[in-house]
């Protein structure tokens, strides 16, 4: 009788709520992108080296529905472009009466590259050869879409102009190689699975934007950078791509505990090679870049891990 009391505390203790372990939710994207494989990396460091708490990766429609996510506490961690993530904050484009006063910055993670993609044959060369075409602008909801939609309306061409299909990017790699579509944007980081895979079995080729498309983009929206697609990541792609770059937020809700998200912060950049273990996007993934990128103001616990290490930190993004 003695024996069987002990093994009841035993089993009573064990199972005890002390010892069970917060679950955290990472909003990410679509299968086919790199927030996924990026959230799924954040959740591992969590896993491994913040004790008391588990983490998972949620495929979602990515960065509009993210701020959603995180305004409604159905997420604590979400993956977000700098313009959705800063109209979210502001209550602005997107989010126009529905300010999401909330979100606050933990660290930007890497850059996104906005790639158009048509088959080799399609006759597309330029932005204005998408007139009358079938054109996937990204998932609704999707920092995709909103790229998309900044970059075509600020180069003077409107959905009208076009047949808009809101594709994820897997979809959009399928409707290519199906020829249901003639050509698609992905705003993610590079390469990205879903286009390394049509071109192993389509002859594709990338849109370069001329100078004056870039310009007109970043006068449109300045979140838009100027930067370059280097040839050889894409088979059939040998030459360097004219894109434009759209930096990726990692964001909470100010309702976290400053002690979580200094432990997430500081658990990320002191394990960053497991990160980039699981995608080369992570080698953006620094101090610096994150101090220069992010849109939002930083959590008040990020912000003691950067100060803790002697970052000094831009008076913009103090909440």
């Amino acid at each position: 009788m003695k024996h069987n009391v002990l093994l009841a505390a035993a089993f009573a203790l064990t199972a005890s709520p002390v010892f069970a372990q917060m679950q955290l939710s990472i909003a990410t994207g679509g299968t086919g992108g790199v927030y996924y494989p990026m959230g799924g990396g954040l959740a591992e460091i969590i896993n491994n080296h913040i004790e008391g708490y588990s983490a998972t990766a949620e495929v979602t429609g990515a960065s509009v529905e993210n701020m959603g996510l995180i305004a409604t506490g159905d997420a604590d961690l979400a993956i977000g472009l700098a313009d959705t993530v800063q109209q979210a904050q502001t209550g602005t484009g997107r989010f126009e009466g529905q300010q999401l006063e909330m979100i606050r910055g933990v660290a930007s993670l890497y850059a996104n590259m906005v790639q158009i993609v048509t088959l080799a044959d399609s006759g597309i060369t330029s932005l204005d050869d998408l007139r009358g075409r079938r054109v996937s602008i990204g998932a609704p909801g999707s920092g995709t879409e909103v790229n998309a939609g900044a970059i075509l309306s600020a180069n003077g061409i409107s959905y009208d102009d076009i047949d808009e299909q809101r594709l994820n990017f897997n979809e959009t790699a399928d409707a290519l190689a199906n020829g249901d579509i003639d050509a698609g944007f992905w705003s993610v980081g590079a390469p990205t699975s879903s286009i390394l895979n049509l071109a192993t079995t389509q002859s594709i080729a990338m849109l370069s934007l001329s100078d004056d498309e870039i310009a007109a983009a970043i006068a449109a929206d300045p979140i838009f950078a100027q930067t370059v697609l280097p040839g050889g990541l894409y088979t059939g792609v040998d030459t360097d791509t004219a894109v434009l770059g759209v930096p990726n937020v990692l964001v909470v809700s100010s309702e976290m505990s400053d002690d979580l998200a200094y432990a997430i912060t500081r658990a990320m950049f002191e394990n960053i090679a497991e990160l980039q273990a699981v995608h080369p996007a992570a080698n953006q993934t620094t101090v610096a870049f994150t101090l220069a990128a992010t849109p939002v103001p930083l959590h008040p616990g990020a912000i003691r891990y950067y100060e803790e290490i002697g970052a000094e930190i831009p008076a913009r993004l103090r909440p």
